[in-house]
């Protein structure tokens, strides 16, 4: 009988371990963090970002992902940075210590810079999808990556088309002294006096700023030809509002910050047409637009918006890690950041994905883009 009983008990914890042991193999989990701004002044953009991540990982997961011969199941950990660099930092410091896998974010240069060395301590790979700022790349760190142009193409590419094709005199550049704000500023005003030109008015804000009386009646002293902002859609709406009020009928430029499809509702009607030409990191030609369509007739159907701007980076981002994690065999960021360096030839809806040596895209694209009515119109893109 004791016999029986222990053979009895010897299958039943057998069975407990071996289901135990199946449970396991279910709920192997990879866990990818996204930072973005989802509330302030551009949380339409942080939120356009953030549903860029979980489209990626819904789709990831409705297909089935096999990790080192296992299937896995991708969880996304989103957090609020809302453009801050404290709150980046801190939100970067969550991620780490809830030993994320991968990062995608931030949006901000100004938020990506300072939590990419949390993760550079911690041995975790970061994509940003939308951070043009050099520096960013530039600070000798393994794990750091962007699938976007940076602000010397951005910034330059622009400073170059006032030039060349706007024939600028007269140029007046405002930025809001952000990290990514002040630094496709200062490509624009390189490339604008490389190729001979002059700065005739140099005025600063904030991010968070609404009356620009003061420095655009400076500007309007000059009589400018163009206006180059650096910063973010928030503010150059209100800015152009005041500029018609102030009579100012120059060409308006900037870098992607303002290259939104929310920027005719926030400007309020302001804008005139062709009035505006600014740059949008990233772009597809050819065979590779059908991609990028297919994916916002998706992303309309899951969340019922449009796509406004960084989110098919976010989606391929995401995608970039997951990739390099297949093929490394294992999610353990130790394991697959080599992977994810050598990333050549990756085929996202975005274009195609090369890392340099830095972490940059490789023969990265910008699309110049106009507005007529609500409408955004491309121009051309440019390598």
């Amino acid at each position: 009988m004791k016999r029986s009983l222990f053979a009895l008990s010897a299958v039943v914890i057998a069975v407990a371990l071996a289901a135990c042991g199946k449970k396991a193999d279910e709920e192997q989990v990879v866990k990818i963090g996204h930072v973005g701004p989802t509330s302030g002044e551009i949380a339409h953009l942080g939120k356009d970002n953030e549903y860029g991540a979980r489209l990626a990982i819904d789709e990831l997961n409705a297909k089935g992902v096999t990790i080192g011969g296992k299937k896995v199941k991708i969880e996304l950990l989103a957090e609020d940075d809302a453009g801050d660099p404290k709150q980046g930092t801190a939100a970067a410091q969550k991620l780490v210590d809830a030993k994320v896998n991968g990062v995608v974010g931030h949006l901000n240069s100004g938020t990506s810079i300072p939590a990419s060395k949390i993760y550079s301590d911690a041995g975790i790979p970061q994509i940003s999808p939308s951070a043009t700022n050099p520096t960013y790349t530039r600070q000798g760190f393994k794990t750091t990556f962007r699938v976007v142009a940076d602000d010397v193409h951005l910034g330059g590419t622009l400073g170059r088309y006032a030039m060349n094709q706007i024939k600028g005199k007269s140029i007046s550049v405002i930025d809001d002294r952000t990290a990514y704000g002040q630094g496709v500023a200062e490509e624009f005003v390189k490339a604008v006096t490389a190729a001979g030109g002059t700065v005739a008015s140099r005025q600063f804000t904030n991010n968070k700023e609404k009356d620009f009386s003061s420095i655009l009646t400076a500007i309007k002293a000059t009589k400018p030809d163009v206006v180059f902002f650096g910063g973010m859609d928030a503010v150059a709406g209100p800015m152009l509002r005041q500029m018609k009020q102030l009579g100012i009928d120059s060409k308006f430029m900037g870098g992607d910050g303002i290259c939104t499809g929310e920027l005719p509702n926030l400007a309020g009607g302001a804008l005139v047409q062709g009035q505006i030409v600014c740059a949008e990191a990233g772009g597809v030609e050819g065979e590779e637009k059908a991609g990028m369509e297919e994916f916002k007739k998706r992303f309309k159907e899951k969340f019922n918006v449009d796509v406004k701007l960084y989110a098919p980076y976010v989606y391929d981002a995401v995608n970039v890690l997951v990739a390099a994690m297949v093929k490394a065999d294992s999610a353990d960021p130790a394991k697959y950041l080599p992977v994810l360096a050598k990333t050549e030839g990756y085929k996202g809806v975005t274009g195609t994905i090369s890392f340099d040596e830095k972490g940059d895209i490789k023969n990265g694209a910008l699309t110049l883009f106009t507005f007529n009515g609500d409408k955004r119109e491309q121009i051309a893109v440019v390598r």
